[in-house]
């Protein structure tokens, strides 16, 4: 089983027809949002440990803050330190934070819907976005009360060993909180979890700044407590900034620095991507969501297109944690690819044909004859329209031709029903034998069929020739027997011949 963001090959591949055999007493959710999971990485155990681990650190911060909170502000007026008070309301603000939070993950791990077509994750954006106004507020109530204190000199602070106990005990939950949150918010990319050990983590210098107020106080320098409470106050506006800033970022589809990268790096290294096109990445909670546009040969057949986009699929989601990944594929010119290549692209771009493709090569400049098949019932006009419109698609997008010409035929692979006639026809047999034998390379004819069709016969013939022809000498022989034979009888419409080999046979006695 792979753990979230580790998703092995088969993973992704799994259908809905898993889900609609035995999953929903597993994983009450409809069959797109099961599959949207799936496709992102998720296994079903992957995803209920996650909830489960979320949810129990997120309860688990509720109720330190609620201790912490009250301790802090029992003290606080008892004592009458405003450090204290501000921790007070620090930690009461981490408590609505900590209930912020404990809200957004129950929602942001639901899956999409068709409302929310990609997930539930900026809950938890939205959450750490509260929890830093939350905290902006509360930093500037505490200098607002600390610059009136400094100013009018009317307050009077009670240093006793419960102030420095209280501090101490919070320092010491702070650290063990603030670890257990950054655990779980790295685990699972969580940024409400990860606003929630923000809070605890400013709750760590925020109190060893008000221990250093409570001593300064206690030595005879009364002022020190409104310094600290300023200077806690100064430390969480720049630390509330900063995941601000972060969460705005994500709320706006900023990219997430080294993500860019770091896909280009992937998805390039995939054997048979030619070129990265385009890349839009957007977050939303710990999910990502990855567009690409990728050049592949337009050589590559569509299994092997199709095979290229699933590899840059699974490297993607190998690599980024619960990312779900779209791939588009275009054709694009290969550096390897040959004039006769390109000539035969421009043609089936067209719906065509191309065989017998001739390139002339004249003082620097190139003439292409080729011939080109055209649906069955082409009128003529038509054909001669379209391959004028070929000849200059070929001009324009290849350097050096002077001069294209297309030579126009009808389909031959369209189905033709007939019917074998070679018994009825066995005096044309005959004499398409003569013919052949009469070609001194032909070492034997080894069969003929005749088969009638509405526009008249075709004859298909197997023969043998020698061995040590080239291939264009033994094409050659095959054409002009072909030609022979069709001016045997006026019947006749196509000739077909399979040329092979010939290999004697020597009988032993």
């Amino acid at each position: 089983m792979s753990t979230i963001g580790n998703c092995d090959e088969n993973s992704f591949r799994i259908t809905t027809t898993s889900y609609k055999i035995g999953l929903p007493n597993l994983f009450p959710y409809s069959e797109i949002e099961y599959f949207s999971y799936m496709k992102s990485g998720i296994q079903l155990t992957d995803l209920q440990l996650m909830k489960r681990e979320k949810q129990r650190i997120a309860i688990a911060s509720v109720l330190a803050a609620v201790f912490l909170t009250s301790m802090k502000l029992f003290i606080g007026l008892w004592t009458g330190s405003l450090g204290i008070l501000s921790e007070a309301a620090h930690s009461g603000l981490d408590l609505l934070a900590a209930g912020i939070t404990l809200y957004a993950v129950r929602l942001a791990d639901r899956p999409p819907d068709f409302d929310h077509q990609f997930g539930h994750g900026k809950f938890e954006n939205l959450s750490a976005l509260a929890e830093t106004i939350l905290l902006l507020i509360t930093c500037g109530w505490i200098l607002y009360e600390a610059t009136n204190r400094l100013m009018l000199r009317d307050y009077a602070v009670e240093i006793n060993v419960y102030a420095f106990a209280v501090i101490g005990i919070s320092i010491i939950i702070d650290i063990s909180r603030s670890r257990a949150l950054y655990r779980v918010a790295r685990k699972y990319n969580s940024q409400a979890l990860e606003a929630d050990a923000l809070h605890f983590s400013t709750d760590i210098y925020s109190s060893i700044v008000v221990l250093f107020g409570l001593v300064a106080v206690q030595s005879g320098f009364p002022e020190g407590d409104a310094i600290a409470a300023s200077l806690v106050a100064i430390i969480v506006i720049w630390i509330s900034y900063r995941l601000g800033k972060r969460t705005i970022d994500v709320l706006l589809d900023r990219v997430p620095s080294g993500v860019r990268e770091k896909v280009h790096e992937l998805v390039t290294q995939v054997a048979g991507v030619d070129e990265l096109r385009s890349m839009r990445i957007r977050q939303s909670g710990a999910n990502y969501f990855i567009d690409l546009v990728i050049g592949i040969k337009r050589r590559s057949t569509f299994d092997q297109v199709h095979s290229i986009m699933d590899k840059v699929e699974f490297s993607v989601m190998q690599s980024i944690p619960r990312a779900d990944v779209i791939v588009h594929s275009e054709p694009i010119i290969g550096i390897d690819d040959e004039l006769p290549d390109s000539i035969s692209w421009l043609v089936q771009n067209n719906g065509l044909v191309p065989h017998n493709v001739s390139i002339l090569r004249m003082n620097g400049n190139i003439r292409i004859e080729l011939d080109i098949e055209y649906p069955y019932g082409t009128s003529f006009e038509n054909a001669h329209v379209l391959a004028s419109h070929v000849e200059k698609q070929i001009k324009n997008n290849l350097d050096s031709v002077e001069a294209v010409c297309v030579h126009l035929e009808e389909e031959s692979s369209k189905a033709i029903p007939v019917v074998d006639v070679t018994k009825n026809e066995s005096d044309l047999v005959h004499r398409v034998e003569t013919e052949i034998l009469a070609h001194k390379e032909v070492q034997q004819c080894n069969s003929i069929s005749c088969f009638q069709s509405k526009r008249g016969l075709n004859i298909s013939v197997q023969c043998s020739l020698n061995g040590s022809f080239s291939l264009k000498q033994a094409h050659d022989i095959v054409s002009e027997v072909e030609t022979d034979i069709s001016h045997v009888d006026p019947r006749i419409v196509k000739v077909f011949i399979r040329a092979e080999p010939y290999r004697r046979i020597d009988l032993q006695f």
